[in-house]
């Protein structure tokens, strides 16, 4: 076994659940790599009972970390941020291992997690610090005061295993909740990488707890009254359970960032050859497992056949193969696991039956070590098809469909069709184009002459539609991280304590 899991983490250390004995927990997870499916990773006990004392340690956790000043929060955030950094190629490499990204990428997620914190710290926390109104009655001071609202769930991603998850934790921190962060089970290892970092920042007891499990760990998190919020990162079938089981507690706040399908738009006098370097990156980068890949390109009739001819060239020579390779380094690595694999290849089938042409078709790879590899796929379809389901669903592998249109109204169309709306972006060199789209295209994200997967921490990121639920993350995380609580000072010494002043009284 490659690693060692140590368990679920509160209280302040690492509690390992019973794999032997009439106690025994009575299921375990086996993590194989996605890139070579002879390593076993790591096995992993799932241990329900854990699930009480981990949120008590929230609790405790809370009322402790709630009262800390910010210059005292802030200090141990940097403590963290040193830490990380110290332990970055590690945290790659994990990252690499268990969702099968290159090693490069990995790296650039692992660097994140290092940067995220003076984001946080520089862009984040002063949207969270309100200026006081003097004057705003007479003799009368206005203050806002942004309170945090007690332990927060985090459930992690997979396919950004630490930086989509650490965004979430830092601002929960700053903000003053205490975070119980339940991974992913596919990355468990790089999950508990995070939360080591923290312990070895010497949070107070409680503020940082974890728990390792399946669906039934988290489901049983969500339903707990004590929690205050939840943050998920995921699908927008498993959204939609949290929305349902969370909607008659008023008390907890539920901050969604789903899924996506996302268009781009191509237009006649666009730069080609920056379209086709962009949209390389945007279709097929972390074999298309990103919430912002691009996956329909809506393109000029005028230009479709030359650039899906040069697209085709290129993603051909994309070099597919083990995360840690470096000759050749690797662009894609595999699928995160099978099942990822027999759903990618699914759609595949059903492009063919509903009649999209195949111009590079998505099929499993062999290598020299087993594992989920898979070429990119590329279809053309006719048009806009609204009955269609290929061109609708999010497949969450590297898959490409153009679908030509003659004028840009029927460009917004195409690219407002389906019922996401995370991100999308133009390729033109006319801007009022993109000032259209600006007005037009629902989406969260709209780029210009870059592709949907270029995103900035210092600015929100979120979606419309069921890509999420109007809590962007990225920067404006930290926004549903608390509420606020008004006051009216009055300055001292200048109260009116006059009974006069009160109508209707009579002190005769």
């Amino acid at each position: 076994m490659k690693y060692t899991l140590k368990g679920n983490y509160f209280d302040s250390d690492f509690h390992k659940p019973l794999t032997t004995g009439p106690s025994a927990v009575d299921i375990m997870i086996d993590r194989h790599c996605p890139a070579d499916t002879d390593l076993l990773l790591w096995s992993m006990p799932v241990e329900y009972r854990h699930v009480d004392p981990v949120v008590e340690s929230a609790e405790k956790g809370f009322l402790t970390w709630r009262k800390t000043p910010i210059s005292e929060r802030i200090a141990a955030l940097k403590r963290f941020q040193e830490i990380a950094l110290a332990r970055k190629e590690e945290i790659a490499m994990a990252i690499a291992l268990e969702m099968g990204k290159p090693l490069w990428e990995a790296m650039t997620e692992a660097t994140s997690v290092v940067g995220k914190v003076d984001v946080t710290i520089n862009d984040s926390l002063p949207r969270i610090q309100t200026p006081s109104i003097t004057n705003i009655m007479p003799r009368t001071t206005g203050h806002t005061v942004h309170k945090p609202l007690g332990p927060c769930l985090i459930i992690g991603p997979f396919n950004f295993p630490c930086h989509l998850a650490n965004t979430q934790i830092l601002s929960a921190l700053i903000a003053g909740n205490s975070i119980v962060f339940k991974p992913s089970e596919k990355t468990a290892y790089s999950g508990q990488l995070l939360i080591e970092c923290l312990h070895q920042a010497g949070f107070p007891d409680g503020v940082i707890n974890m728990i390792q499990g399946d669906g039934e760990v988290a489901s049983r998190l969500v339903k707990e009254k004590r929690l205050k919020a939840v943050f998920f990162t995921g699908s927008k079938e498993v959204g939609l359970k949290i929305l349902k089981s969370t909607h008659t507690d008023l008390s907890k706040m539920v901050a969604l960032e789903l899924g996506g399908k996302n268009p781009a738009i191509v237009h006649s006098d666009a730069n080609l050859e920056l379209a086709l370097t962009e949209l390389l990156k945007g279709c097929f980068l972390t074999t298309g497992q990103r919430c912002t890949s691009t996956s329909i390109v809506a393109i000029h009739e005028s230009i479709l056949h030359q650039f899906v001819e040069k697209f085709h060239t290129y993603a051909k020579k994309l070099v597919i193969g083990h995360p840690l390779e470096n000759s050749p380094e690797p662009f894609m690595g595999p699928l995160v696991d099978q099942r990822a694999v027999d759903s990618y290849l699914l759609f595949m089938g059903m492009a063919k039956r509903e009649g999209f042409e195949e111009i590079m078709r998505g099929k499993h790879l062999n290598r020299d070590k087993a594992g989920h590899y898979v070429s990119p796929s590329i279809h053309v379809a006719k048009g806009l098809d609204l009955k269609s389901h290929f061109l609708a669903s999010e497949i969450f592998g590297p898959n490409c469909t153009f679908v030509p249109y003659k004028d840009f109204d029927e460009a917004i169309a195409i690219a407002n069709s389906t019922e996401y709306g995370l991100a999308s972006c133009l390729f033109s060199e006319d801007r009022s184009l993109y000032e259209q789209c600006l007005l037009e295209v629902d989406s969260g994200l709209l780029n210009y002459n870059r592709s949907t997967c270029g995103a900035s921490a210092k600015l929100p990121f979120g979606g419309v539609k069921n890509s999420g639920n109007y809590r962007p993350a990225a920067v404006s995380t930290i926004d549903a991280c608390v509420y606020t609580m008004t006051s009216l000072e009055v300055e001292h010494g200048k109260e009116d304590s006059d009974l006069n002043t009160i109508k209707g009284l009579d002190l005769t």
